[in-house]
């Protein structure tokens, strides 16, 4: 088991303490390595929070995390930094690339942190850039480059460290319909080469690549979709009929 989330509980007091939310209840569920997990919901029914307490960058109110059976939770302020280096990768919505810096020097940037020789960066580099693409861009900066080419350079950076891990927060949110397929392509291609992907997504089209979806409600897992033999369309269409579902306040025969 590589991701092993148990009985997860999320409560956030308001500043004076008046009110309490809770984001989450009760999660359970367990990723297998090589998955491609997509996590889906209205807003506000915990996806974020799930996906930050994944990425010990936010601490449950009970329940546990584990990740290849070493606790998330337990990890100290002192350690933090480095675990997330070497086991977790990150793309966001928003890119998050530094516009000083390279394409070639924001890929490489976890492994310069991680002190790596030159000669390691350089065959990892080589290694990443020509499996997405993106060989020919390396001295453009990332306001040269497209809103695809500038996810793709994220990715990366993500996959550069070979995390246990890459955990994706709304990937397509920025693109057009012709980079959000070519992307998509892309993470279908990186979990097929072994990559264990965990994708927080609004998009139907998104999820529909994915191995197993699970739909959050009200903080609690309500619905999980496993792939199959379905095709992506297949996929599509399910994903459809279980939102509108949640969405109409409806359920499920058991």
């Amino acid at each position: 088991m590589l991701l092993d989330v148990k009985n997860l509980k999320k409560i956030y007091t308001t500043r004076f303490g008046g009110h309490n939310v809770q984001a989450l209840t009760n999660v359970t569920f367990s990723v297998e390595e090589g998955e491609f997990i997509a996590i889906m919901g209205e807003s506000g029914s915990g996806k974020t929070t799930l996906l930050n307490i994944i990425a010990a960058l936010d601490k449950p109110t009970s329940g546990e995390v584990f990740l290849k059976d070493k606790s998330l939770i337990g990890i100290s302020e002192k350690e933090i930094s480095a675990f997330r280096r070497d086991n977790l990768g990150f793309v966001f919505q928003d890119f998050n690339l530094l516009d000083t810096f390279s394409v070639k020097d924001n890929i490489l940037l976890p492994l310069v942190l991680s002190a790596h020789t030159y000669e390691e960066m350089k065959n990892s580099l080589n290694t990443v850039v020509e499996k997405l693409g993106i060989s020919d861009l390396l001295d453009k900066f990332p306001y040269e480059i497209s809103g695809g080419q500038k996810q793709r350079t994220a990715i990366a950076r993500a996959i550069i460290t070979n995390p246990k891990l890459l955990l994706a927060d709304e990937p397509t949110g920025a693109l057009d319909s012709k980079a959000t397929e070519s992307l998509l392509k892309l993470f279908k291609k990186i979990n097929e080469d072994g990559q264990t992907v965990f994708m927080v997504t609004h998009s139907v089209k998104a999820a529909s690549h994915a191995s197993r979806i699970l739909f959050l409600r009200d903080g609690a897992v309500f619905h999980q979709i496993y792939r199959g033999s379905s095709s992506n369309e297949e996929m599509y269409q399910k994903i459809s009929d279980t939102l509108t579902v949640i969405a109409t306040g409806g359920g499920f025969n058991a």
